[in-house]
C-alpha cells in the first residue's frame, strides 16, 4: 500500500500505528498549504483548564504536513477571531519525504537521527508582534507519539514568558500523549509546565479520524474564553 492510498483511507489503517496516527488520514473536505498569513483580531488569554485573562491576544502556530493540522488550526483561528501562522520548512518535505515506509526516506532518517531534526530551519520562525501575543494555540501532526519536529525550530525560537500555550494535534488513531508536554520542556527556561515559572504550558485535544470542524468549534467554546 503506498502512502497516497494510505491517505484515502482515514485512520482506519493499521499502518498510522507505525507513525503514532502522524495525522495522514484522509480530510473530510477541502483544505490548502499556503505560506504563513497573518490577519488582526483581538482575544483573551486562557488555557485548556478554561482560565480567563481578559484583554489579550490571540495566535495559531500550525505545522502541516498534509493539510489536516492546517484545516483544524484554520477553524480554532476563525472561531477565536484570532491571528494565523503556518510553519514552513525551509526545506519543505515532499510525499516522498514522507513515506515512513521506506527506511531511506526523510522523515524515517530524522526519527531514527534526531541530529537530523536540529538542523531543520524555518523560513520564518519568530512571528510578527510576538509580545502582543497573551495566548498561543500550537498545533501539529503526531509523528512517532511526539509533535511533528518542524515544531522543534519554532519553540526553541521564542520566548514564552507569561504566555499561555494550549496544544493540539492531529493523528491518524493516536491521542495527543506527551507531545506538549516535551515541547513545554524543550522550550527550557523560556517557558513551563503547569504552575510558575515564565510559561503556562496546557495539553488542548488531538483530533484523530475524520475531521468534523463542529467537533473542533465544540472544543475550542469549551475552553471558556469570552470574546
Amino acid at each position: 500500500m503506498n502512502r497516497r492510498e494510505f491517505l484515502k483511507m482515514g485512520g482506519m489503517s493499521v499502518m498510522a500505528l507505525v507513525l503514532g496516527g502522524c495525522g495522514l488520514s484522509s480530510l473530510t473536505g477541502s483544505s490548502s498549504n499556503g505560506q504563513a498569513a497573518n490577519s488582526a483580531a483581538s482575544g483573551v488569554a486562557a488555557s485548556s483548564s478554561g482560565t480567563v485573562a481578559a484583554g489579550g491576544k490571540t495566535l495559531v502556530v500550525y505545522y502541516s504536513a498534509t493539510g489536516r493540522t492546517e484545516r483544524v488550526a484554520k477553524v480554532i483561528a476563525k472561531e477565536r477571531q484570532a491571528d494565523i501562522m503556518k510553519l514552513v520548512p525551509n526545506l519543505d518535505y515532499t510525499e516522498a519525504d514522507l513515506d515512513y515506509n521506506d527506511k531511506s526516506s526523510r522523515v524515517s532518517r530524522e526519527h531514527d537521527d534526531a541530529s537530523l531534526r536540529d538542523k531543520i530551519q524555518l523560513q520564518k520562525a519568530v512571528p510578527d508582534n510576538w509580545a502582543s501575543y497573551d495566548t498561543i494555540f500550537l498545533g501539529y501532526p503526531i509523528w512517532w507519539s511526539i509533535a511533528a519536529w518542524p515544531v522543534d525550530a519554532f519553540v526553541k525560537a521564542n520566548d514564552f514568558t507569561g504566555k499561555n500555550v494550549v496544544t493540539f494535534a492531529t493523528a491518524g488513531v493516536s491521542p495527543l500523549g506527551n507531545s506538549g508536554k516535551l515541547l513545554a520542556e524543550m522550550a527550557g527556561g523560556k517557558g513551563n509546565w503547569q504552575d510558575g515559572g515564565k510559561g503556562n504550558w496546557q495539553d488542548g485535544t488531538c483530533f484523530t479520524g475524520s475531521l468534523d470542524d463542529a467537533k473542533v468549534q465544540e472544543w475550542v467554546r469549551s475552553l471558556n474564553l469570552a470574546k
